[in-house]
């Protein structure tokens, strides 16, 4: 399981420049006029974890399989959106269908590359994106309460909590507040998410700055730094050109260049761990002569679901999970010195998976 995250944003602010960085491809056109996406376009990338290669190397694996992501690239919103502006309806029924979003905001001045409004402002941008989500949600419940209302006063249970949760909603909403900072108890999560509301969906925010300010940021980027603390969600810096020229290196020189303006890792990196963090998202792995693999999994996963991401049939008749944590797997030499020091566990179905474990299911065929 990895996560299906939607890039957006106003056109121009260099969502197709950063989809084709990170996925390798030429598959979104990136062009200087708005609505150059008009169809989203979807790219799964690996997700780079350097604990692969070092379990691998224990294992003595053939082949390393990393987990993988999707990122989709949604055509440019413009203001007046959620009433069919533009290309509003796609745009809204394009993002319904992600777990999570990557608003990309302009963080860079250059006079070769318009924008929409004229002005580079990311806090003007990011309210213009959020008060059109707003506006969607609004719309939608506003149309679902009627119903639903009648429903509950009938005396129907379901009806009741969905009510609840959606008047919660809505009050938030009419104050201009996204519906993601309703406080939902854990047993009415699932009700919450089946709403499907776009405020509802975690939100990261993708600062791109120009290629001198790559390592550091700049005094735009940091202004929308600030703004993305106050609204409680995460915030990465990327140079979407760099990225784009990274994408195009052989492996071998990508980390030469990346030294040279002054960076540690490429952008993707730092996108995925916000990413992940953003959804509580963990990584096991399985690991042996044939393969070493990553699985995606939520934080808190028990044991049997865990295995059921690898197959069904695991989760089905799971019997227990050998459970070795990561730094015991490198330090003792694998299976068999964890096993020989005490440190391979037997765990049972209550057994939450923990990021890093090293993973072996037995399972009742």
């Amino acid at each position: 399981m990895g996560f299906k995250c939607g890039i957006v944003g106003l056109p121009n602010v260099g969502k197709s420049t950063l989809f084709n960085a990170l996925t390798k491809t030429a598959a979104a056109q990136a062009a200087n006029y708005p609505f150059c996406t008009i169809e989203p376009n979807t790219g799964d990338v690996a997700v780079p974890d350097p604990r692969l290669t070092a379990i691998a190397e224990v294992a003595k694996s053939a082949e390393i399989i990393p987990t993988r992501l999707t990122f989709v690239d949604i055509a440019g919103l413009v203001r007046g959106a959620s009433a069919g502006e533009g290309l509003g309806n796609q745009f809204l029924a394009n993002i319904r269908e992600v777990d999570a979003i990557a608003h990309v905001l302009r963080c860079f001045e250059d006079d070769d590359v318009t924008h929409v409004a004229n002005v580079v402002d990311p806090i003007a941008d990011a309210e213009t994106v959020e008060t059109e989500l707003m506006l969607a949600d609004l719309e939608s419940l506003e149309r679902r309460s009627t119903n639903l209302r009648k429903r509950a006063q009938s005396g129907d249970k379901d009806a009741k909590t969905e009510l609840a949760l959606m008047d919660g909603a809505l009050e938030l909403l009419r104050d201009g507040r996204p519906a993601r900072e309703l406080e939902v108890a854990p047993e009415d999560r699932k009700a919450f998410k089946m709403l499907n509301l776009l405020t509802s969906k975690p939100m990261l925010y993708v600062l791109n700055v120009d290629e001198a300010s790559a390592g550091t940021g700049n005094a735009i980027s940091e202004r929308a730094a600030k703004m993305a603390a106050e609204r409680g969600a995460p915030s990465v810096v990327i140079s979407a050109a760099i990225e784009a020229e990274i994408a195009q290196l052989p492996t071998d020189e990508q980390t030469d260049y990346l030294e040279s303006l002054g960076l540690e890792e490429p952008g993707l990196d730092r996108l995925i761990r916000a990413g992940y963090g953003l959804l509580d998202l963990i990584t096991f792995f399985t690991a042996g002569p044939k393969e070493t693999r990553a699985w995606t999994i939520r934080a808190g996963t028990h044991a049997p679901q865990a295995a059921g991401v690898i197959h069904t049939d695991f989760e089905r008749g799971f019997i227990r999970a050998q459970t070795i944590g990561y730094d015991d797997f490198i330090t003792l030499g694998g299976e068999t010195g964890a096993r020989d020091a005490g440190r391979a566990r037997d765990e049972g179905k209550e057994y939450r998976i923990v990021d890093g474990d090293i993973v072996h299911f037995k399972f009742a065929t």
